[in-house]
């Protein structure tokens, strides 16, 4: 089963909401497509995801180490990750995890679907999603002052939806988890089915 895509944006006060709990918007970020592996592998395998979905967690617990062990650290697979959003929490977090830039987005990425449940544990108001994705960031090594420029940059909230956009209308994504290897669309799979698909690539 997969998050289903019921929506085409993000909630408007998702796009500007990080940055009314937390001071005036500053100076707008460069939206930069995040890859692992080899630029010249013979696979490229795009995710789109979302960060509030529940088998996209268990998708980057379960069966992402392995393509990245077994395919990307290898040389055969160059992967995309392409953010999904659903919801303000699901862009606040895509926000901060690409607050450490490239070196940093797929560690943070990994930390954020491992502690789903915790952050997006039920609370009283928006000030305590916050304030769990801000200590997410302390442990990766982010400091207040860089969450806060990110978080409060509404021009890079609003580029970031609109790029998301354009990839899923262009790639006509209409869940979450869903991947594109090779240009193909294919859905959520468990790791043997998922390696299947990449060997068939191979060999072809």
């Amino acid at each position: 089963m997969t998050k289903n895509l019921t929506r085409r944006t993000a909630l408007a006060s998702g796009v500007a909401g990080a940055a009314t709990l937390i001071a005036p918007p500053l100076r707008a970020r460069e939206v930069v497509e995040m890859s692992k592996g080899d630029a010249s592998a013979p696979i490229e395998v795009v995710e789109y995801a979302s960060f509030t979905c529940p088998h996209c967690a268990s998708f980057h617990t379960d069966v992402y180490p392995q393509i990245r062990a077994n395919f990307i650290e290898t040389g055969k697979v160059r992967f995309v990750m392409r953010e999904v959003y659903f919801d303000k929490y699901g862009l606040w977090a895509g926000m901060l995890a690409r607050c450490g830039g490239e070196m940093r987005y797929f560690g943070i990425v990994d930390m954020i679907f491992v502690e789903q449940n915790r952050w997006l544990a039920p609370r009283p108001d928006d000030r305590g999603v916050i304030a769990e994705l801000f200590s997410l960031g302390r442990r990766a090594g982010l400091t207040d002052d860089q969450m806060d420029a990110c978080m409060n940059d509404q021009a890079f909230a609003e580029a970031l939806v609109a790029e998301y956009q354009r990839n899923a209308e262009a790639d006509i994504v209409r869940g979450t988890p869903s991947f594109k290897v090779n240009g193909r669309m294919v859905s959520n799979m468990g790791y043997a089915e998922f390696a299947s698909v990449l060997n068939a690539e191979l060999e072809s």
